[in-house]
């Protein structure tokens, strides 16, 4: 049976207490969740034009950074042209996202962007081979953030059910941490939702819900980079 997770717990992702154990050999972890719904207008002009309001479309982004043991991100890839002339960074490097959805490894990538996040169960996901993955890594962020937040006046305040879970090769849900906007989240357009990491000889998932200002990854990324 999946875990429930709070902010700060920590599980092994091998087996639960009840002793069930999970195949790591592929994980994926799911990430999803919805746009607060506006209240219908009852008044003269919302009768007037049916009460409907047009949604916003919310641009939510995945992202995982892989660090290594001093707790950064050793590879930040390479520049590249793009087909329009405009340069695009961090490509093939350790960071997997819209731009660069798969690692040069091969044993992690993005399945794809969802734009809106419409629809029920998981809106986004990264898929990671953990047995195969180089000891290098010694831990890997997950973030989410809103696109073009800041300037579309977009926050995790307006964002509900959000969640992140691991579930292993067989589909089997390993464990899930939830949580839903509130005052607390308003003005934060980015959030690391959890972190998996290495710890004598297993791998541990960490809930952490640390919310951020920027609605770019780049900010964290930055103080987790050698200078």
């Amino acid at each position: 049976m999946a875990i429930n997770l709070v902010k700060g717990q920590t599980i092994d992702l091998r087996k639960n207490d009840s002793g069930e154990e999970f195949d790591l050999s592929t994980v994926t972890i799911g990430l999803g969740w919805d746009v607060r719904q506006k209240k219908k207008d009852d008044g003269f002009f919302g009768k007037l034009f049916g009460g409907a309001q047009k949604e916003e479309e919310y641009d939510l982004d995945a992202v995982a950074l892989l660090l290594d043991n001093n707790g950064k991100v050793a590879n930040l890839g390479r520049t590249v042209q793009t087909r329009d002339g405009r340069s695009m960074g961090l490509f093939e490097g350790d960071v997997v996202f819209f731009n660069s959805m798969k690692h040069p490894s091969g044993h992690i990538w993005l399945t794809g962007d969802n734009r809106t996040g419409a629809g029920d169960g998981d809106d986004e996901q990264i898929i990671i081979k953990l047995n195969e993955l180089d000891n290098r890594y010694q831990k890997i962020l997950f973030m989410v953030t809103i696109y073009q937040g800041r300037q579309n006046n977009q926050h995790f305040g307006m964002i509900e059910n959000a969640f992140i879970r691991a579930v292993d090769r067989k589909g089997k849900e390993i464990a899930k941490y939830s949580l839903s906007g509130d005052s607390t989240y308003n003005g934060m357009c980015s959030m690391t939702f959890a972190e998996i990491y290495r710890k004598d000889g297993a791998w541990k998932f960490r809930a952490l819900g640390t919310p951020h200002q920027s609605d770019s990854f780049i900010d964290e990324l930055k103080k987790l980079t050698y200078s």
